[in-house]
């Protein structure tokens, strides 16, 4: 006897809803098929499925960063300023006794008519790398320091002058500069020229001595060049460890670079965006609480994956009987984070993040059926109530 017509309604819908699931609406994929579609053994392209335990962790934690300290430093105390070309000094020039070069002459009665000092007007250095001091001739001062200037006027005075004793000042001082520029207060758009002192100027010495950031700290990187050599490091970076606020040297270039440090979210978590990191750094375990936690509705807790390209060297650390996939010198990577596991916890705790990873929180298994039997109610309705009017008519 065939079911009667509500009940062949109801029977036809269900199979037309199931078979319809692998069709629904979804965030992404399930836990199943992002294992599923990780590329095979030395395959081109795809990415590397990689489970979070503590020896990945320890690894992946443990990975040098960029470093001022490491790059720059070798634990000396900062150089002593020297004179450059350019630079304008002041030569002041004593001597024992008066009558002499630069010394007024005894007066007839024998005492001293006044001063034994003279000081010489303000020279610009050559760019042969020279000044000029009479009866001395053209003394070489470039990349020299003051007490060492003074020392070799000294000697070309010595036997013309009455015991000379002079004194060297750099009035104006261009090549012992730090350029600054970018998102700093004061000065051009192009930077400004911060002159250093003696005592030695660290990195945040000399922003604050071009007017300060006017960025939030949050979101300021500052670039330094020396040389043929950049590094760049998030200044809370610098604040939350003082040994990168290294000395300063002459000709270095300070670049305050605004560069917000950030990570998308997105399946199964209550904000799906891009979250800002606010800070100087966060764990796997801050990136999903500042994405709103896992939806109990939906998200799949042993399927919390961290998308990000690594270096080759580092994912053959991890997984080093494995051929790697082949992008250049990166590999894309996905971490997969079980929750279901209390240990897993405290793995997300020392699981750093790094600028612009992505966090995926997989839905669950039975979220494709409860939508199914959302869509289901939505079209039985309908049919229920037609049903019930046909019933009613017959």
């Amino acid at each position: 006897m065939a079911p009667p017509f509500r009940y062949r309604i109801l029977i036809l819908a269900v199979a037309s809803v199931l078979n319809g699931c692998s069709a629904l609406p979804a965030s992404g994929p399930l836990s199943s098929e992002v294992a599923s579609q990780e590329s095979v053994q030395g395959a081109l392209g795809g990415f590397v499925l990689v489970d979070v335990d503590e020896r990945v962790a320890s690894i992946t934690a443990s990975q040098p960063h960029e470093s001022f300290k490491r790059v720059f430093t070798t634990g000396r105390p900062p150089p002593d300023l020297r004179i450059g070309i350019s630079d304008s000094v002041v030569v002041t020039i004593w001597e024992a006794a008066a009558g002499g070069l630069f010394s007024a002459a005894p007066s007839a009665l024998g005492i001293s008519a006044g001063s034994r000092t003279a000081t010489l007007p303000e020279q610009i250095v050559a760019r042969d790398g020279t000044i000029e001091v009479p009866y001395a001739g053209r003394i070489k001062v470039s990349g020299l320091t003051p007490a060492q200037v003074e020392q070799e006027i000294v000697n070309a005075l010595a036997h013309k002058a009455i015991e000379p004793q002079v004194v060297v000042t750099i009035s104006r001082n261009l090549s012992n500069t730090v350029t600054v520029g970018g998102e700093v207060n004061g000065g051009t758009p192009l930077g400004q020229r911060v002159p250093l002192t003696t005592k030695g100027d660290r990195i945040l010495d000399v922003i604050a001595g071009a007017g300060g950031m006017r960025i939030p700290s949050t979101d300021a990187f500052i670039r330094l060049t020396r040389g043929r050599l950049t590094v760049s490091l998030a200044y809370n970076t610098i604040l939350a460890h003082p040994e990168e606020n290294i000395f300063t040297a002459p000709g270095d270039v300070i670049t305050v670079v605004r560069d917000p440090q950030t990570f998308t979210a997105f399946g199964g978590t209550g904000r799906n965006a891009q979250v800002p990191f606010d800070a100087a750094g966060i764990t796997l375990e801050e990136a999903i609480a500042k994405a709103g936690g896992l939806l109990d509705y939906r998200a799949d807790p042993a399927g919390i994956f961290l998308l990000r390209f690594e270096p080759t060297g580092l994912v053959a650390q991890i997984v080093p009987s494995r051929q790697l996939p082949s992008q250049g010198d990166i590999v894309p990577v996905v971490y997969r984070l079980n929750l279901r596991d209390a240990n897993s916890f405290f793995l997300a705790r020392s699981f750093p993040m790094r600028d612009k990873d992505m966090l995926y929180v997989a839905n669950s298994a039975s979220d494709p059926l409860q939508k199914a039997l959302g869509l289901f109610g939505t079209i039985m309705a309908p049919a229920t109530l037609g049903a019930s009017v046909y019933g009613a008519v017959k």
